[in-house]
Parts: C-alpha cells; structure tokens; sequence
C-alpha cells in the first residue's frame, strides 16, 4: 500500500485544450478513484477557490486585495467541493474538505490532529481534499502557494510520494519558453543539487517565474521528510495514471539520504520563526559538530519580540541561518540576561540552556569561522 499527496493547481483546474474545469475534475478522480479500489491512499490537495469564485460572479480578473480574494474563495470552495463530491461520487467514494492554515500547521496540537483527522479518513475510504483557509488567512498566515501546503501535508501524514501536476512537463537549466539551450533535468538526488537549483531559481533570470521557485521549495519539504517528489505535467493524458501505478514524473527529486524524524520536520518546515538569536562561532561549532543545546552564554545578539516556547531562527556571525528551534524563554528575559552578562562577564559554567536540542533542527551548515583571538 502507497500513500501518496496529489498536488493540483489552478492554472490545471482552469481547463485546456478545449477540457473545462468539469472535465478535469472528471479526470482527476476517475484516476484516484482507480487507484483507491486498488488499495493505495491519496490525500489530494486542490487549488481552485478563488478562481471557481470569481467565475460564479462573472469576474474576468482575479482580485487584488486580501479581502476580496477570501470573499471570492468563499463563494468559489463549496463550489469546488461539490465539483469534486459529484465526480467521486461515480467511482464509489466520498470525499472530506480539510482547511488549513499556517496558524494550525505551526501549532504542534493542531498539527498531530490535522494528521490523525487524515488518517481516519483515509481508513474510511474517503479521499481527503485539502485547500488552504483561503477565507480567514490573513497575509502573514499564508501559505502562499499550495506547493508549500502540499509538501507539509505530505510530511505530516507520512507520505511516500509528493506529485506535484503543473502545466510543464519537467525541471529544466533554464526557461525552455524564452531559451532554446535549456536542458531537461530528469533527477535530482543529492540536497546540494536543490540547493543550486533554487539559487538559480531565485535570480529571476532564470525559471524563478512561473511559479518553478515553490515547487523547488516544495521538494526541500518533502526529501528532507523522507519523501519522493515527482513533478509532472498533468495537461498530458495519461500522466496521472501512470504515476498513480508507480511510474515516475518528467523530474524526480529523491528523498535526503538522512531524512528528518517528524518532529524535526515541523520544526524545520512548518514554523514561522517570530525572532532572530544570533550566535557566536563556539555555539554554532556546538550545535553542529556535537548535537548541543544552545546555552544563553552562546548568543550575542537577539532581534524581534517572542514568547516562551515559540519558534526562533539561529544565525551564525554572518548571519547565515542554521537552525531553527522553540526558545524555552521569551525575548525580554534573553535580554535581560544578556545585559547582565555584559555588566558581569560569566564564564559559561551552568549558563541556562534557551533552546533544548531536542527542540531543534539544523536547517544548514554554513562554513563557521573561528573566533578571533
């Protein structure tokens, strides 16, 4: 049995050649549905709200503001809903709306019951259809993009596969619309490769545009947990099939070869750090080459406002970031220590331990230079 996360986006569900939205639709579950009656599960995350909203009250341009894009995804999700109870319908199953938001995903609770509630489902047979909260998310609260959602959905129910359906049909060295040299890249093993692959990306002379940039982020998520990330182009007939059975999209990403426990993943992926501490090089050497604790003698500096137990970034001296983790004090205690250390220096013995190891995650290993003397 194969658990796999389905991504399927907007510019998908608009239709193509000649296909509206009612037959992609079709499509989409007549593969799924084939595929559940063969004993795999399938978590689907579907884009379309927004747009099905907009076409309900004949607008021909998408909003602009926040407010008028969760009006419309309002008017548009018990449409997209009923598209998909209908269509399933055919093939036997039911079908649950699941609503997140970043809010949910971020708080642990609600992360380990947004991933039990899946699993129920999907020991009853129900294909699960989840769309990000579009009509409360405020700006800060987003996704932003549903390959992001996809990718962390897809860690938090343990997913041995990510497919990620676009309107192109592989990754490739450079925009093959605008450059002829651009060159197919049918696999990408090793985290160095994404990583130089999203630098590229980010440049905006590349690929950046068109929404290559998530995707590539998506799979970061997703290899780090584990996780087999195909992406494919779903215009193509057949395509959806084919990797429902176990064959491979245009380009494959291949999980880490060290892949990040569950916790670890949502430490690393589905929290918003809400404050910066910035460390000198020993703590940095301690935290990557010995598996410490980050002790309150280790920071230098601290930037933004926090809680007890929220999320916070590490930055090395060049403020590189190389960590992430929940700091057992809040910003105006850090603070108030660090003063004190500055008035009366203390040599580290017994200093207090702000973010405990097993509450935390290295997100990178920067070159760390050694302190001068």
């Amino acid at each position: 049995m194969t658990l796999r996360v389905v991504k399927v986006g907007t510019s998908l569900l608009r239709g193509h050649d000649g296909q509206t939205t009612f037959d992609v639709i079709d499509q989409l579950t007549a593969d799924i549905g084939a595929n559940l009656e063969g004993g795999d599960r399938v978590v689907l995350v579907s884009s379309g709200a927004v747009g099905l909203g907009c076409q309900r009250l004949e607008r021909k341009e998408r909003p602009d503001s926040v407010v008028a894009l969760q009006a419309a995804a309002a008017i548009g999700q018990g449409h997209l809903m009923g598209l998909y109870d209908r269509a399933m319908a055919r093939h036997g199953h039911a079908v649950a709306q699941v609503l997140l938001t970043r809010a949910e995903l971020a708080d642990r609770r609600s992360y380990h019951s947004a991933s039990a509630t899946l699993h129920q489902l999907l020991d009853w047979g129900v294909l699960p259809i989840v769309n990000e909260n579009d009509t409360v998310s405020s700006a800060e609260l987003r996704f932003g993009d549903n390959d992001t959602l996809s990718a962390l959905v897809a860690a938090a129910v343990g997913a041995d596969e990510l497919i990620l359906l676009t309107d192109i049909d592989r990754l490739y060295s450079a925009d093959p619309r605008v450059d002829a040299s651009a060159k197919p890249i049918t696999d990408v093993h090793h985290p160095a490769q994404l990583d130089a692959l999203e630098q590229g990306a980010g440049d905006g002379g590349r690929w950046g545009t068109g929404g290559m940039t998530t995707k590539l982020a998506a799979a970061r998520i997703a290899t780090a947990s584990g996780i087999t990330v195909h992406l494919a182009d779903g215009r193509q007939a057949g395509v959806l099939t084919g990797l429902l059975q176990g064959g491979r999209g245009g380009t494959v990403f291949h999980p880490h070869p060290e892949p990040l426990g569950n916790r670890k993943s949502w430490l690393a992926h589905a929290l918003q750090p809400q404050g910066t501490l910035q460390l000198d090089a020993g703590a940095c050497e301690a935290l990557l080459n010995r598996g410490a604790s980050l002790l309150l003698v280790g920071i230098e500096g601290i930037q933004g406002t926090f809680g007890s137990n929220q999320p916070v970034s590490l930055v090395g001296p060049d403020g590189e970031e190389l960590a992430r983790g929940l700091s057992s004090m809040g910003s105006e205690a850090i603070e108030r220590h660090l003063k004190a250390m500055a008035e009366k220096p203390h040599n580290g013995e017994g200093s207090p331990v702000v973010v405990h190891r097993d509450a935390l995650v290295i997100v990178s290993t920067p070159t760390i230079r050694p302190q001068q003397p």
